[in-house]
């Protein structure tokens, strides 16, 4: 068991060492210069050459490559172009709305998603299963940016129930924070919900169909003992699973909801630098990401061996 943990954690090192590879060499070779985007649109070649000397631009990429990589080392992002404040505390700046979004996203979307797929294995073939199934087709097509208008339409401008835009936070007061992280959350959990319904149908029912299923309903068990007890159990690494995948998907969507509901988070942030084409702050918040994203599936391959013994070996 110990030698499987230091295993899955040594490897999570060579992964982050690819992605900070990847993302220093994309941004390299897409097109747009930093320098000129600061100089303006009527400055001179000098000028522009000067900015790029300043920020180090005009060396080798394979010189700029081991000084980021030095500075990652010791847990330096790098210096923001535009606001020359440390990367690492714009991310900190930025951290708490994200978190927060990803969290009660998380919560909402497997509390009812799990049971949901649940009762659509269960209730195979009735109208419950295909109700269910037509909201997770619905819900996984209907791009996040749509759903979030769709919501803030009805919710706060025709009901005027909830803020349009904007984040509180919780030391605020939990209602206000509930308030406003209402539809941002409901935005995202929708489409996360309708992937984690799917796939826990589809493992459900498989193992419904096995033969110690039907040995426990002729033992006469109670049918629901037997669908939380023995089938959703192990049902349930392929149900992880998706979980951690989906996380992915997490990050990708908090990026369009932080830009819908305007939440000063690092999606917005992430935005604001593409824009500006902000090395420093586009690779030190993909990084975050990459290490939230390895973190998660680290936390799920270990969840395995406690679902299911048999994986450590």
């Amino acid at each position: 068991m110990q030698t499987y943990i230091i295993r899955r954690i040594l490897a999570t090192i060579p992964v982050m060492l690819i992605v900070a590879l990847f993302v220093f060499t994309l941004l390299r070779i897409a097109p747009g210069d930093p320098a000129a985007v600061i100089a303006g649109d009527y400055a001179q070649p000098q000028d522009i050459e000067r900015i790029r000397h300043q920020l180090g631009l005009d060396q080798p990429i394979a010189t700029q490559l081991v000084i980021w990589l030095g500075r990652i080392a010791h847990g330096d992002l790098g210096v923001s172009i535009f606001s020359n404040l440390p990367v690492s505390k714009l991310i900190r700046q930025r951290m708490e709305p994200t978190l927060a979004l990803s969290l009660t996203t998380m919560i909402f979307a497997v509390v009812l998603a799990v049971p949901m797929g649940v009762l659509a294995a269960w209730k195979a073939g009735t109208w419950i299963d295909r109700l269910v199934m037509v909201f997770a087709v619905l819900g996984f097509s209907f791009p996040v940016f749509w759903l979030g208008f769709l919501l803030i339409y009805g919710f706060s401008v025709q009901l005027a129930w909830l803020p349009v835009q904007g984040y509180k936070s919780i030391s605020d007061g939990l209602i206000p924070f509930l308030r406003h992280i209402t539809l941002p959350t409901l935005t995202l959990g929708l489409v996360y919900m309708a992937l984690i319904a799917r796939i826990t149908r589809a493992s459900v029912l498989e193992v419904l169909s096995e033969d110690y299923i039907r040995t426990a309903h002729s033992k006469g068990l109670n049918p629901r003992n037997v669908l939380w007890g023995h089938a959703l159990k192990n049902a349930a690494v392929p149900v992880v699973t998706i979980i951690g995948v989906g996380v992915a998907l997490l990050i990708g969507g908090v990026v369009v909801t932080e830009s819908v509901f305007a939440i000063p988070g690092l999606g917005r942030l992430t935005v604001d630098a593409i824009l500006h084409r902000d090395y420093p702050v586009i690779q030190g918040i993909i990084l975050i990401f990459s290490a939230a994203y390895v973190l998660v599936n680290l936390v799920v391959d270990l969840l395995y061996t406690v679902l299911d013994p048999r994986i450590r070996y």
